[in-house]
C-alpha cells in the first residue's frame, strides 16, 4: 500500500514548483508521481502522421519524486504526512499524522 495514490490532492514541498497544489494523475513504479499542471516541461515532438500526432513544442507534466510532495489535509489546509492504521474490521487505511483522521473514505 502506497502513501500517495492516483487521485490524491498533493502539495509540492521543494523545487521550482514549491507550494503548488494538484491532483495525482499517475503513480510510477520508481517512486515518482505525475501531478496535474505541476512541473510542466517543454518537449520537442517529432510529427507522426500514422498516429495523427502533430509536430512542434508541446508542454507536458514531468514526474516528481514522492519525497518532494505531501498529501494535502483539508482540515488543516496544509501538507501532511501519512501513516497507516488497522481498523476494527481488519481493513488497513491511511491516516493523517497530525490529527489522525482517515484519508480514505
Amino acid at each position: 500500500m502506497h502513501r500517495i495514490r492516483k487521485g490524491d490532492q498533493v502539495i509540492v514541498t521543494t523545487g521550482r514548483d514549491k507550494g503548488r497544489q494538484g491532483t495525482v494523475i499517475r503513480v510510477l513504479e520508481d517512486d515518482h508521481v505525475v501531478i496535474e499542471n505541476v512541473n510542466m516541461v517543454k518537449k520537442h515532438q517529432k510529427p507522426n502522421p500514422q498516429q495523427g500526432v502533430p509536430g512542434g513544442i508541446v508542454q507536458k507534466e514531468a514526474p516528481i519524486h514522492v519525497s518532494n510532495v505531501m498529501i494535502f489535509n483539508p482540515a488543516t489546509k496544509k501538507g501532511d504526512r501519512v501513516g497507516f492504521k488497522q481498523l476494527d474490521d481488519g481493513r488497513k487505511v491511511r491516516v493523517f499524522k497530525s490529527n489522525g483522521e482517515v484519508v480514505d473514505a
